[in-house]
């Protein structure tokens, strides 16, 4: 039997100086532990400590050159958590903030969240402490080079599919995918986040905001409600929060704000026209982190150095970075009457942000649900680039769609509580770790 005190004792023991991971696996292991100790099978084959221990950790250093052709040295890593049900799956990070540690948490959860989209995907999470904010585009390709020089030993179509994440967007993965093809010689679907020209899937870029919303549509059904009419207060600016603020619209609901890393916007008009979204996909090409410009193009408020969880809302979206959302924050979202909040971001909400969530009875969809919606539509990219055929961006929301819906029912089955009420947060944690606990079990070790 597992005792969770001394389990999670002795993974931070093995795991120091990893914050994000120890958070991460404690969350999942406190909602699946008494699932595990009732059945023999897990007990047997101690599920959790294989699963709390990567595959494999992959390490390396990455040398390019700048523009005034000096060398530089950053370091490159590569997660491969879990491939109990299909190969390793997860983004690049690339960010000056990126650990081991904050991909050791980024690969764990994508294990459970791949799970919950019932398609063939393993967990798994990379990246590198190089930053492109301030870079040229020559720069970039010239460190995107060294690094899928060192990275394409450990990847392929059907063992590990990087994708993109914070810092990768479509620049990254052209210039990886282009050395990934000139050192293999081989043209398959071994990143996601393609171009729609060579294997790219339509709406993946607003995947993660689409599922989010769809997510939420699915969850306020269960409160008689509709995101018809709400409004929405969402942080970030680039790819999840510019989905989010287009589905939210074309949903009937209003997103009055958006952020930054200089603070945030307040757009009492709504983030609800073509101009507004082309401003933040601009940001999201310059990553200043400034929306300044946004408030005094479209007539809005700027707040500087401050979050926009103080604004009067019915749903609060986390759509940037993790721990954004702490304790202060939720309270102030509580006494401005919150009804929903859907974790966009991956672990948005610091665990005090949860618990104050939690005992105002305010419902919550935690991020490994409510933000599959990407790493789906990169699962649907991958059986795309596997026909040799690509679908309408009317079929690939369809079955987006189909998915969030099929992640809020398996949610809703795990986590329902004797007196009728869901648990969100559980429900999610047991579908997806069941999966994947059952696949370990029948494939031995």
């Amino acid at each position: 039997m597992y005792d969770y005190a001394k389990f999670m004792a002795e993974l931070e023991r093995k795991n120091p100086a990893q914050p994000e991971f120890i958070q991460a696996a404690g969350e999942i292991i406190a909602s699946v532990i008494d699932c595990v100790n009732k059945n023999p099978l897990y007990l047997k084959n101690r599920i959790l400590d294989r699963i709390t221990e990567p595959d494999r950790v992959i390490e390396f250093k990455v040398e390019w050159e700048d523009d005034e052709h000096n060398i530089q040295v950053n370091r490159g890593y590569r997660v491969q958590f879990n491939n109990a049900i299909g190969p390793y799956k997860g983004g690049l990070r690339f960010h000056s903030s990126v650990t081991l540690g904050t991909l050791k948490f980024l690969g764990f959860e994508q294990i459970f969240k791949n799970s919950l989209t019932t398609l063939p995907m393993g967990g798994g999470k990379g990246g590198s402490d190089f930053s492109p904010k301030g870079k040229s585009d020559a720069e970039i390709m010239r460190f995107c080079r060294s690094f899928m020089t060192e990275l394409q030993k450990y990847i392929g179509p059907d063992t590990d599919v990087p994708a993109g994440d914070v810092g990768v967007g479509g620049r990254e993965i052209g210039f990886m995918y282009g050395q990934y093809k000139r050192l293999r010689d081989e043209n398959t679907g071994v990143l996601t986040g393609k171009g729609i020209g060579w294997g790219g899937s339509l709406i993946r870029a607003e995947a993660t905001g689409y599922g989010a919303l769809y997510y939420a549509e699915e969850l306020l059904k269960d409160f008689g409600d509709t995101i018809e009419g709400k409004r929405i207060s969402i942080s970030g600016y680039g790819n999840v929060a510019w989905g989010a603020a287009m589905k939210a619209t074309e949903m009937g609901a209003k997103v009055v704000t958006i952020s930054g890393s200089k603070g945030y916007v307040l757009d009492e008009d709504g983030v609800n026209t073509k101009d507004k979204w082309d401003y933040m996909l601009m940001m999201r090409a310059t990553n200043s982190g400034d929306l300044r410009g946004y408030a005094e193009e479209f007539g809005a408020k700027f707040f500087p150095l401050e979050r926009p969880w103080n604004v009067s809302t019915d749903i609060a979206m986390p759509c940037a970075y993790q721990n954004e959302l702490n304790r202060e924050d939720a309270e102030a979202l509580i006494r401005n009457g919150v009804k929903y909040v859907i974790e966009t971001s991956n672990m948005g909400c610091t665990p005090d942000a949860v618990e104050a969530f939690k005992r105002a009875h305010i419902p919550f969809a935690p991020s490994k649900a409510a933000n599959a919606g990407g790493v789906a539509v990169s699962g649907l990219e991958m059986s795309q680039n596997a026909q040799h055929y690509s679908w309408s961006a009317e079929e690939v929301d369809r079955k987006l769609r189909s998915i969030m819906s099929s992640i809020h029912a398996s949610c809703v089955r795990e986590g329902r509580e004797a007196d009728g009420s869901v648990d969100y947060i559980k429900g999610a944690n047991i579908a997806g770790f069941k999966k994947v606990a059952d696949a370990m079990c029948q494939e031995g070790f």
